[in-house]
């Protein structure tokens, strides 16, 4: 949580580096921003929840301890360097290790993993979660070689980002998302059959593997590609129709399992999501892969919605439900407002761009105070859970 308030922070001084004379290098504080939000926050909140529900009873707290601390100098260290350098030697350094931590957290966690757990639905969503994300990595390290080979301007140096964050927020962040949900629906005690389970989990994987190919239309390929990527979006459309069932009919013992507003928060999350695929699987046409590349806000409000919104709200779900934070009702209103609020200004600006409308007056104004809403509220999410003894229900 306190990497989530340092990323959101980032983010208010970037919103107002336009509004007002800051002396910083704004391409390197979009790059500490970045790397703090997915790795400092969503990393190491997927990863404490995988220790503390299956690893705690385990007797290895000591290498779990090992890698948290190895991986905590990771994050300080690149948190020091990229504000002041960008990309380069000692940031490149810390982010290369981050990886290598990232491998040894994947492999403790597999190996150590209890064998009454490894049958089940959820870790098998959570192994696939692992792997997209151990894959993922293969984008860092072709970086290197592209920038020598072909330069920084050439379109796989691109290409070799976007396949890091797509396998990243669609394979490794959602997935285990999903598979803690499973894990949720078994502590409840309800009933997947393992038919439907397949279904779901074919077409999500097969989807995410596929829906890559959405990343790469910004370079106008052959029509196969719009075709693979379309069909991978559909195909995550078609598993999310299929977890939607499932939530239906298990929807008696969430209902009673969860508070009510626990059960909100659940539902929220499950419609940002498939707005989230929706506007996936539009940019499989030509004219919206078009626009979703030329209009850069497009890109930058549908990422801060998957990131802001389904992601960042269902860790805050799974976090207060198995007690490791508190999350009042004041916080999360503040929240909510806070990413509506700025996902609504940047949309809009978008439209302008697109449509030629001329922005109201102050509108970057409007902007950096509509995002302080959002650090003030981790900040007290993050004072109300601190030295305090979390409860399972808001």
């Amino acid at each position: 949580m306190g990497y989530f308030l340092l990323a959101a922070l980032l983010g208010v001084v970037l919103r107002t580096f336009v509004i007002a004379p800051i002396p910083i290098n704004y391409r390197f504080f979009v790059h500490t921003h970045s790397h703090i939000a997915l790795l400092g926050w969503v990393y190491i909140a997927l990863t404490t929840l995988l220790y503390h529900l299956f690893l705690d009873k385990q007797a290895v707290e000591r290498k779990y301890r090992q890698i948290f601390w190895f991986t905590q100098i990771c994050l300080i260290g690149m948190l020091l360097s990229f504000p002041f350098q960008g990309y380069a030697l000692f940031s490149i350094l810390f982010s290369t290790l981050f990886l290598l931590a990232s491998y040894w957290f994947s492999a403790f966690f597999l190996k150590y993993a209890p064998q009454s757990f490894k049958g089940t639905k959820a870790y098998s969503c959570l192994k696939y979660a692992l792997w997209f994300m151990i894959g993922s990595s293969i984008g860092p390290w072709a970086l290197g070689a592209i920038m020598t080979v072909l330069g920084p301007e050439s379109i796989w140096y691109r290409l070799a980002i976007y396949f890091y964050l797509h396998f990243q927020y669609n394979g490794w962040m959602i997935l285990a998302l999903l598979g803690l949900f499973f894990y949720l629906l078994e502590q409840l005690g309800a009933n997947v059959s393992d038919k439907i389970f397949s279904y779901f989990f074919r077409t999500t994987v097969l989807g995410i593997i596929l829906s890559f190919f959405l990343s790469t239309l910004w370079t106008a390929p052959e029509p196969i590609y719009y075709f693979l990527g379309g069909l991978g979006a559909l195909l995550q459309l078609m598993g999310f129709g299929i977890l939607i069932r499932i939530f239906l009919e298990n929807k008696a013992a969430l209902k009673s399992g969860l508070s009510r507003p626990q059960f909100n928060i659940l539902k929220l999350v499950a419609l940002l999501l498939l707005i989230k695929m929706i506007l996936q699987w539009l940019t499989a046409w030509p004219f919206f892969a078009n626009l979703a590349a030329t209009v850069l806000d497009f890109t930058i409000g549908y990422l801060h919605w998957t990131f802001l919104g389904v992601i960042s709200l269902g860790l805050f779900f799974f976090l207060q439900f198995f007690g490791l934070m508190k999350l009042s009702k004041m916080a999360i209103t503040l929240y909510l407002i806070g990413f509506l609020l700025t996902e609504a200004l940047i949309f809009f600006r978008g439209m302008a761009a697109w449509l030629g409308w001329p922005l109201f007056e102050d509108y970057s104004k409007y902007l950096a105070l509509g995002s302080i809403l959002i650090p003030i509220a981790i900040l007290v999410m993050l004072r109300q859970s601190m030295g305090k003894s979390a409860k399972r229900r808001v």
